[in-house]
């Protein structure tokens, strides 16, 4: 098993077009990933568009700018998108400090009220970490895509 693989289907009882227009509207993300705080720079076109992801203690409160204010604890993810291809695929390059790798999402079509999202992520880091990490990120992930089959069903 390669360790900085990470893949995770859903199935979602809703149309394609909703599904696609409620996953890319990236801070509404925010309401259904697991402690995590979205937003983003948008471009025209969406190629070149940077999302930012604050995963942690209060993300709500991220960035934190009151001076003696509690430290952040978390991990800042940056992306950029490099694939758009609307209403089924997205793919990103992780583009932060420490997270690094490509993410891509992907849904299919499974009749007018049925889609099938795909979730995947390839992380750069070194095996230990990815050992450690990758039983937290799968249980995460999947709560948040079931929050966010509930949301648009």
């Amino acid at each position: 098993m390669d360790l900085s693989k990470f893949a995770v289907t859903i199935e979602i009882n809703s149309s394609i077009e909703k599904v696609w227009q409620e996953l890319t509207n990236w801070e509404t993300q925010s309401k259904w990933m697991l402690l995590t705080k979205v937003w983003s720079q948008r471009t025209t076109n969406h190629l070149g568009t940077k999302i930012f992801a604050f995963t942690g203690v209060a993300p709500q409160s991220f960035p934190i700018k009151k001076r003696n204010a509690f430290p952040r604890m978390g991990i800042l993810d940056e992306m950029e998108i490099t694939e758009w291809l609307p209403p089924t695929f997205c793919k990103v390059v992780h583009t932060g400090k420490v997270i690094k790798g490509i993410g891509t999402f992907e849904l299919v079509k499974i009749s007018d009220q049925k889609i099938r999202f795909n979730w995947y992520e390839e992380i750069e880091a070194p095996t230990l970490v990815l050992a450690l990490i990758r039983p937290g990120i799968l249980l995460s992930v999947r709560f948040s895509l079931w929050r966010f089959a509930r949301s648009v069903a």
